[in-house]
């Protein structure tokens, strides 16, 4: 089977597309090629599209802003975060259990929609995410509770968070400051490349992992996160990956196929 009947079948089979944002669907605030005319594609098709994102500082709401601003949101999208995933993550595995949260205050409003219990004392799990307000007093509160071996979630592993010039530090950072003060790792990060954020949307779907396919520009995080889930797996050049750097990755970051962008997948349809 040649490529291009190999990405036909692909997208024939996928049920569920989970779609990385920046390098994939758009850059800053550009559209990638025929963006709007490939989701629509894909929509007609009847494939769910899930925007999939690791920042656990922005809510879903924030997200389908900027998405409607640029002309790709439809109703029957989903954004999910990996804030998303840590509140469901948390209200099955810790139900009713109170949670010190370091996270912003529209982290804090989505964790509440959930129905997670914050608390500045006496908490039972900590939780720690991309937090843009981040004090010292909160690193000496969540240190303490690591400490004192208390369960430790991370809503994600990123280190750095792209942007514009310098890449400010993320939560791969705080973790690594963490564990030289407090001597450990979180027990469980949900979003990707970790398995948790894939099985939570897979409940929340109603599909099988062979129904989905993740398509991104990270292979490190987008396509180790849908191998690791099971999930077929689309690997743009459209982003911070080349032809010279997708022809040389380890067995965990090798994806299904690898295409120029994502409009690529709409060709096939």
């Amino acid at each position: 089977m040649n490529e291009n009947a190999h990405l036909a079948a692909l997208v024939r089979d996928t049920q569920v597309f989970l779609l990385d944002m920046d390098g994939t669907v758009y850059i800053g605030d550009s559209l990638i090629g025929e963006m709007k005319h490939t989701l629509a594609a894909f929509r007609n098709a009847g494939k769910k599209i899930v925007y999939c994102t690791n920042n656990s500082s922005k809510t879903a709401a924030e997200y389908e802003q900027k998405l409607l601003r640029l002309g790709i949101w439809s109703e029957e999208d989903l954004v999910y975060t990996s804030g998303m995933a840590t509140a469901e993550y948390l209200s099955s595995a810790y139900p009713h259990k109170k949670v010190y949260l370091v996270g912003t205050d529209a982290l804090k409003r989505e964790f509440a929609s959930y129905g997670v219990e914050l608390c500045e004392k006496g908490a039972e799990v900590c939780v720690l995410a991309y937090d843009t307000s981040l004090t010292y007093a909160k690193l000496c509160a969540i240190n303490e509770y690591i400490v004192r071996g208390l369960p430790y979630i991370a809503t994600h592993p990123d280190d750095v968070c792209p942007a514009q010039g310098v890449y400010p530090p993320d939560v791969g950072s705080f973790i690594s400051l963490l564990k030289t003060s407090s001597g450990r790792e979180p027990d469980v990060i949900c979003g990707k490349p970790y398995r948790v954020m894939g099985e939570r949307l897979c409940a929340r779907l109603g599909v099988s992992a062979a129904r989905v396919t993740m398509a991104g520009d990270r292979p490190h995080t987008d396509i180790r996160f849908g191998n690791n889930n099971g999930f077929a797996t689309l690997l743009v050049l459209s982003g911070e990956t080349d032809a010279k750097k997708a022809a040389s990755l380890p067995e965990s970051d090798r994806p299904t196929l690898v295409i120029p962008d994502l409009n690529a997948a709409a060709r096939v349809l």
